[in-house]
């Protein structure tokens, strides 16, 4: 126990020395997070400065701050907008998680540590940090789509990080992994999770609107935060983080309808305990140790800001997200915190790793910590310098894959198309289980019945362990092409529901479209089981045949990718040609400007399937773009919406260049998602959508872009 001057005496120079560097740093215009860890420098224990801190009772207080901070973010996200975004969140953490746990072990291997203390390098550079990300999205406002997706990843990669916690101590203390324990620790997790929420929901939402009807705000600031402590004790109680169970207790209390009073009432205490749990990171910071393993800790900086990057870029655009979304989503994820802690101190205790894996795991999450405020900051020029390196068919692929995913997603559910995704969904799952257990099963026993085969044969032991991996390499081929060809099977299936393609006999205008979409979503399928195969197969692996394996069928499939994305850039260029015809015979009509605008199109979506539902706009005095070239714009930058045509009085622009300036009085044709769309003409004619959904206003879309 700590005594009660020990805890003043902590609260007090902690906080008196974070006042000052959070002054200072507003100063100079930098986020405050990074005063709080230069104030956690000063008064940790290793910085010869006459103002330390008790690093015990600090710790004991930021843990308050980790609670609140996640209960304010849950406040945010009610348990339906969560659910929106489950299972994009999913597949991204999935991909993600698999790709980072796999690059830890690499890492591992280059720096010559054990394979075990490459899997827990990996499992702990796999979790971001959501309370770093939750305080930074606060600072700089980030809003809208991006942030929702990216606290729907954090909380499914905090739930990954608990199965891999599960799996790492089986693998630690020799019990072993196998199918029944892994199991039951999933059904476990579900089960909590399942019952937490069903009972919560029936009784949070209403207790908090009998309190709130009471009129008194100290008593709805003592009940909603005894609240969140009691479902985080409940959580941690289930050997679960308290950060997942504050984080579900703000959603439950969302649900009552009154999460703006809460938040209000909660931010005050909640700002004083996050400042502390910041300045807990910084006394972490050992000069020393970094000086020490400069290297390692340098590398693994670098895999975990390009790694998550990419991983979480891939998952998120193959899911449906845009350019820009995507690219910032990668950025905002780019670091580690305080659950790779936890990891790494259970490989400590555990005697499973050397003493320099938590030193290092703290130097990589103080470095990340301070460069994410300036990652998400960059996140919005970064997006569109990416797109606008894109290649020409890539830009018209990125625009329109998300409307053809959208179209997936609205697609009428028919019974027998469910029945047949759901029934290849299971097969692919058992072949790459299967391809598991004999990958794994072969390359621990191989020594062992390579002996046996000696003992009773008399064939070279060399040769009998040849014999057998060759024997297991010709058992996996039936279970590598079953996955091929059931990713071959479903990326059919749910491109033709997304496309349907003609059976009246007449022209198939959505072929090329049809079959990109199907390449794309099969290349999909193919990564999102084969990076979890390669990343659990790895450790058992002496070289990196299923890396490559994995790299040689992508790089198969990239190729007719390429194919189809340059037939499909003909296709919609032909199809721009269509929608100036539609335009130059709307501007004869005789009805009104808006009306004619509003109309123009409609008949184009029939026409041409693969292109979404083009829409028009009309430029009226004042608009914020006359004068502007396309390119000064960032149209598609901005939003992902794609100009494909423009109606200038008689003339026709088709799929104009970036260098052309718009004019009062242009009629644009936008091609892009539906929210895409929406924010495009928000942009272009400077009004803010009277029905939000799910578009959000101009200030906190602007945030996003340059957030």
């Amino acid at each position: 126990m700590h005594g009660a001057h020990e805890v003043l005496q902590a609260i007090a120079i902690v906080l008196c020395v974070a006042a000052v560097t959070t002054v200072l740093f507003q100063k100079l215009r930098q986020p405050v997070v990074l005063g709080y860890i230069l104030a956690g420098l000063v008064v940790g224990p290793y910085v010869p400065i006459p103002l330390v801190a008790n690093p015990d009772v600090v710790t004991t207080l930021s843990e308050l701050g980790v609670i609140l901070l996640m209960f304010s973010l849950g406040l945010e996200f009610s348990l339906r907008k969560l659910f929106s975004v489950g299972f994009t969140a999913g597949v991204t953490a999935v991909i993600q998680c698999s790709i980072m746990v796999w690059l830890g072990i690499v890492v591992g291997k280059a720096f010559g540590w054990t394979t075990l203390e490459g899997l827990f390098v990996g499992a702990l550079i796999a979790v971001s940090s959501t309370t770093i990300i939750a305080k930074a999205f606060d600072e700089q406002g980030v809003r809208g789509r991006m942030r929702e997706l990216v606290v729907g990843v954090l909380i499914v990669e905090d739930l990954i990080a608990v199965l891999m916690m599960a799996t790492l101590t089986a693998i630690s203390t020799g019990a072993g992994l196998n199918v029944k324990d892994l199991t039951f620790t999933t059904g476990k997790l579900v089960a909590f999770l399942v019952g937490l929420v069903a009972v919560g929901l029936f009784i949070i939402p209403r207790a908090m609107r009998a309190v709130i009807k009471l009129n008194r705000p100290e008593t709805t600031l003592v009940t909603s935060v005894g609240i969140c402590f009691a479902v985080a004790l409940l959580a941690q109680s289930f050997g679960y983080s308290v950060a997942l169970g504050a984080f579900l207790a703000g959603s439950l209390v969302a649900e009552s309808g009154e999460e703006k009073l809460v938040e209000h009432l909660v931010q005050p205490v909640r700002d004083m305990f996050a400042a502390i749990f910041f300045v807990s990171v910084g006394m972490l910071i050992n000069p020393a140790l970094i000086a020490e393993h400069w290297a390692a800790i340098l590398v693994l900086t670098l895999v975990v800001i390009l790694g998550k990057l990419f991983g979480v870029t891939l998952g998120a655009f193959l899911t449906g997200n845009g350019t820009r979304t995507s690219v910032q989503a990668g950025l905002s994820l780019a670091q580690i915190g305080e659950f790779s802690f936890i990891i790494a101190g259970l490989g400590l205790s555990l005697k499973a790793t050397g003493t320099f894996i938590y030193p290092v795991a703290v130097a990589v999450s103080a470095i990340t910590t301070l460069t994410t405020p300036l990652l998400i900051k960059v996140s919005g020029p970064v997006a569109t310098w990416v797109d606008r390196k894109l290649p020409k068919p890539l830009q018209t692929f990125v625009t329109l894959y998300g409307t053809w995913v959208e179209k997936l997603r609205e697609a009428p559910r028919r019974e027998t198309l469910g029945a047949g995704v759901r029934r290849q969904i299971r097969l692919l799952v058992l072949d790459a289980v299967l391809l598991v257990a004999l990958v794994i099963g072969t390359s621990l026993s191989a020594d062992r019945m390579a002996s046996f085969v000696e003992a009773r044969t008399g064939v070279d032991e060399d040769l009998s362990r040849n014999l057998i991996l060759g024997g297991a390499v010709l058992l996996a081929v039936p279970f590598i092409l079953g996955v091929i060809g059931i990713a071959r099977r479903l990326g059919v299936m749910l491109a033709e529901a997304a496309l349907p393609a003609r059976t009246d006999g007449k022209l198939d205008l959505a072929v090329a479209p049809r079959r990109v979409l199907t390449v794309t979503l099969q290349v999909g399928i193919m990564l999102l089981v084969s990076i979890p195969v390669v990343m659990v197969t790895q450790p058992f692996l002496k070289n990196a045949a299923g890396p490559l394996i994995v790299l040689t069928l992508v790089g198969v499939m990239g190729v007719t990718f390429w194919r189809g994305a340059t037939n499909l850039h003909g296709h919609v260029r032909a199809g721009a040609q269509v929608i100036v015809a539609a335009l130059a015979a709307q501007s004869h009509s005789k009805e009104p400007g808006a009306a004619q605008d509003e109309h123009a199109l409609d008949h184009v979506q029939g026409l041409l399937p693969g292109l979404g539902a083009p829409a028009s706009v009309r430029l009226e005095e004042p608009s914020p773009v006359a004068g502007k070239s396309l390119a000064e714009v960032n149209l598609r930058g901005l939003t992902g919406a794609t100009v494909l045509a423009i109606q200038r009085g008689e003339e026709s622009l088709s799929v104009p260049t970036a260098q052309e300036v718009l004019r009062v009085g242009d009629v644009l044709a936008l091609m892009g998602t539906s929210e895409a769309v929406e924010a495009a003409k928000s942009l272009l004619t400077g009004v803010v959508p009277s029905a939000p959904p799910p578009v959000e206003p101009p200030p906190a879309e602007t945030t996003q872009a340059h957030g």
